[in-house]
């Protein structure tokens, strides 16, 4: 299939991949993003294994992307006075290449030949049968071939095709925000990290910037997840009397321009498409935090983007997309099992025992073990040829 209109809701990193893959096979996407320009900085993500490489280097950006990479080095553990109790080493923990989500995303934006409508959304979707009407915020309604949802774990086009789908949400346990701080810290390609019970606080430096992250153990909450002062709200709570430099951090996070808020979270759908819409990375089968999300995201916008192309209706190429990326997403998910019980212990013992053996890993078998561990998942999927037209 070609010179198919496609509609690709989101444009961080799943949709302008997609995008990059439907117009190398001669097909015309258009991608709209509800913020107003290319989201800048955001946290740290990373590729490992061939199949995560193979795909950045089949899109001609695996240069661009090293050229950007943080270069990250260890994480320091430190107690509330700021002396080191053992380190985080970034070999095993900062895959193979680790670049800024938002540096991610002006790369996989600037090698998308796309229509981007900026500062708009999708507010309805009605499926006709030969293709999609699509109503928006702001612009006037279009009708597409297909329509993608790459929007994240709170999908919008998630909503509209499938319905009430918080049942599939799978919550993880924790919470975190992030966002940038002025660089007063002395860090140069290194972190920090502080913890005390059912809470963690980060500081790392890197390509020049400074962010902090506070993740802390929660069950899910209620609230407006497009209200920054709410959020805000729920972070300062959570670390009420927090020690070491959270006090300052929570002074500085309010002034921050580019705060985000997330649960830690799965999605798990008995299907990731609907007639003529389907899902991608996020939105349709979001792994969490470890489970390597970006690099099965990237993937799957490849298969997606090539299963069209080769077969002869949307309906078989959905089926095989799906096919080939459900047992690759249910290894990233296990992959990122139990990531709050490592990032924020309930219990001051348990953050002892995880410090311990953080401090004992560099002289340990573990440490090469767990980066076995981790590229063996991220490879556990055939990134096979397709054709190009």
């Amino acid at each position: 299939m070609r010179d198919l209109a496609v509609l690709i809701s989101g444009a961080g990193v799943a949709g302008p991949a997609l995008a990059h893959w439907l117009a190398r096979h001669g097909n015309h996407p258009t991608v709209v993003e509800r913020a107003p320009a290319i989201r800048p900085g955001g946290q740290a993500v990373d590729f490992r294994g061939a199949p995560q490489l193979e795909v950045l280097a089949r899109m001609g950006i695996l240069d661009a992307v090293r050229q950007a990479q943080t270069r990250m080095g260890d994480i320091a553990i430190v107690d509330e006075r700021g002396r080191r109790l053992s380190r985080l080493p970034s070999e095993a923990f900062s895959g193979e290449v680790e670049i800024l989500r938002g540096a991610l995303s002006r790369i996989l934006h600037d090698a998308a030949p796309a229509e981007y409508v900026f500062g708009d959304s999708i507010t309805a979707l009605a499926d006709t049968g030969d293709g999609v009407h699509v109503t928006f915020e702001r612009s006037a309604p279009r009708t597409f071939d297909l329509v993608v949802g790459a929007d994240g774990i709170r999908s919008k086009v998630r909503e509209l095709a499938f319905g009430d789908t918080s049942g599939r949400i799978h919550h993880l346990g924790m919470y975190g925000a992030i966002f940038s701080i002025p660089s007063t810290y002395h860090l140069d390609h290194e972190g920090v990290m502080y913890s005390e019970p059912a809470t963690c606080a980060t500081i790392v430096s890197t390509g020049g910037r400074t962010r902090a992250s506070l993740d802390f153990a929660a069950p899910p909450l209620t609230y407006d997840h497009r209200d920054r002062a709410q959020q805000q709200a729920l972070v300062e709570k959570a670390f009420e009397g927090v020690g070491w430099e959270v006090p300052h951090l929570l002074g500085r996070m309010r002034a921050a321009d580019d705060f985000y808020f997330a649960p830690a979270a799965q999605v798990v759908l008995p299907s990731y498409s609907s007639g003529r819409v389907t899902l991608l990375g996020d939105a349709g089968y979001a792994p969490g935090p470890g489970g390597m999300g970006t690099g099965l995201a990237l993937i799957g916008a490849y298969v997606l983007a090539s299963e069209l192309a080769e077969a002869g209706d949307h309906e078989t190429a959905f089926s095989r997309y799906e096919s080939r990326m459900r047992p690759y997403a249910a290894v990233c998910r296990r992959q990122a099992q139990g990531a709050d019980k490592f990032l924020v212990p309930r219990k001051k013992s348990q953050i002892w025992r995880r410090n311990q053996m953080m401090r004992l890993l560099p002289y340990m078998p573990g440490k090469s073990l767990i980066k076995r561990m981790t590229e063996r998942a991220a490879s556990a999927i055939d990134l096979r040829s397709y054709a190009t037209h």
